[in-house]
């Protein structure tokens, strides 16, 4: 599916749940960051991540700091790559999508991604040091 047809799709609930795996949430995430102004690709792209999970009847898969988490990180890589295509960008940002360790590990402790409040409000990366020492 082009980009066109992945956004159309997701902004109208019917994007098969079959191919929403990880990947397809960042280059999802790409997409809205690419097409608006951070504060609105973020705002966008959370609503409709939260009514495509509540129509899936899982409402409680939405993670607040997961989805921020993500989005700035593609926002930030974008605005210094400015890559036109997602795949020159996932090539030059695997860890995005990479198992192990995964990027939030490096960033968050496991209790901190696994809270009930990072789950609804986000919450700033708690091993940022060691992430940027390292």
């Amino acid at each position: 599916m082009t980009d066109d047809d992945l956004f159309a799709a997701f902004e109208a609930g019917t994007l098969d749940a079959k191919i929403f795996d990880h990947q397809m949430h960042i280059r999802m995430g790409w997409i809205y960051v690419c097409r608006f102004p951070l504060a609105e690709a973020v705002a966008r792209f959370a609503d409709r991540l939260k009514a495509w999970a509540t129509a899936l009847g899982i409402p409680g898969k939405y993670h607040e700091t997961i989805t921020w988490f993500f989005m700035l990180m593609i926002s930030d890589r974008q605005s210094q790559q400015q890559t036109g295509n997602f795949e020159d960008f996932i090539a030059e940002n695997a860890d995005l999508v990479g198992k192990e360790p995964s990027i939030l590990q490096v960033y968050y402790k496991p209790e901190t991604l696994a809270s009930s409040h990072a789950r609804q409000y986000y919450v700033h990366p708690d091993r940022f040091e060691a992430a940027r020492v390292a």
